[in-house]
């Protein structure tokens, strides 16, 4: 019984979110050009659960790039309506479209200059009318065995939130970059560090010269650490790199292996990476190619530092 029970709710939900999808149209094209062209922010209202949809979507908005906050409807009748700014545009939530806390805010809001955005479940609603534009987010069948509690309508409303939230993310270019500049902490921070956070840098990068006789090459191996060396010219451009492996290659092969010097050793033209590049590509980069360690040059090829594999296995982020 309990099985069925899920199964209902979860079919009804799925049902009411496919059936928004197929009706959404100019109003949310609309919303989309007036939230990408306010000059202020997104404020989002609503009472009870419509409120707790509200904060979600304030949230996701805020973090992809849409300056957003959540404004209860009872601390707004109280001062609150501070907040709101001319040039603002105010989201507001109500199933019913008749919640009273709401209708209070709406001349006030006018007055303040804002715009509306209803979403709401009944479309010939007081709400509904008084907006200036309209998202229908209304649902045949709760999924609530009384019929009583929202689900299918919270449910839509949630997922109308997100379809408004990665639809700005588009109009606007919003980029992995701005991604990465919003959420510098936590784990997503750290999925979307870039190769410079986790380059080693400056001395300790292993660097010698193409005339670099090959015993100073081992001696600069040794010293730095990373299981090899670059080389490059005496103006800073990486021409090749030098492994552990390529010494021991040299070693089996030449019975005066110490007579060389780097550029008769070294790998020419190595794969190379930008320190803008996400660390996550670069570590992609180095699976495929079943390398272990990449130079860091900049866009003349000039070295600036070098990313290990083992570096980026150390993170378990990706």
């Amino acid at each position: 019984m309990s099985l069925e029970t899920g199964k209902r709710v979860l079919r009804i939900e799925a049902r009411a979110i496919e059936a928004l999808a197929e009706r959404l149209g100019e109003s949310f094209s609309a919303a989309v050009t007036l939230i990408e062209q306010t000059r202020g922010r997104v404020v989002l209202t609503g009472m009870g659960k419509s409120g707790l949809v509200a904060r979600k979507i304030a949230a996701t908005l805020a973090s992809t790039g849409t300056p957003a906050l959540f404004l209860h409807p009872a601390e707004a009748i109280h001062g609150d309506l501070g907040v709101i700014v001319e040039g603002d545009v105010v989201l507001a939530l109500s199933h019913s479209g008749e919640t009273a806390e709401l209708l209070a805010l709406l001349e006030t809001i006018r007055r303040l200059g804002a715009r509306i955005i209803a979403m709401t479940g009944v479309t010939d609603s007081t709400l509904a009318r008084e907006a200036d534009l309209l998202l229908d987010t209304s649902v045949e069948e709760e999924g609530c065995p009384l019929g009583l509690a929202p689900m299918a309508s919270t449910s839509s409303a949630l997922a109308l939130g997100d379809a408004l939230a990665a639809a700005l993310m588009v109009a606007k270019g919003f980029s992995e970059e701005d991604f990465a500049r919003l959420h510098p902490g936590g784990r997503l921070g750290k999925k979307l560090a870039r190769v410079e956070q986790m380059m080693h840098h400056g001395q300790a990068v292993p660097r010698v010269e193409p005339a670099t006789p090959i015993r100073q090459v081992v001696l600069e191996i040794s010293r730095k650490r990373l299981g090899c060396t670059t080389v490059c010219t005496t103006e800073g451009r990486l021409v090749g790199l030098i492994t552990d492996g390529d010494l021991r290659r040299l070693l089996e092969r030449d019975p005066a292996p110490l007579e060389h010097i780097a550029e008769e050793v070294m790998t020419p033209g190595p794969l190379t990476i930008s320190r803008r590049e996400l660390a996550s590509s670069a570590l992609r980069l180095m699976e495929s190619r079943k390398i272990t360690m990449l130079p860091v040059v900049d866009d003349d090829g000039r070295l600036e530092g070098l990313i290990q594999i083992h570096d980026l296995w150390r993170t378990n982020l990706f």
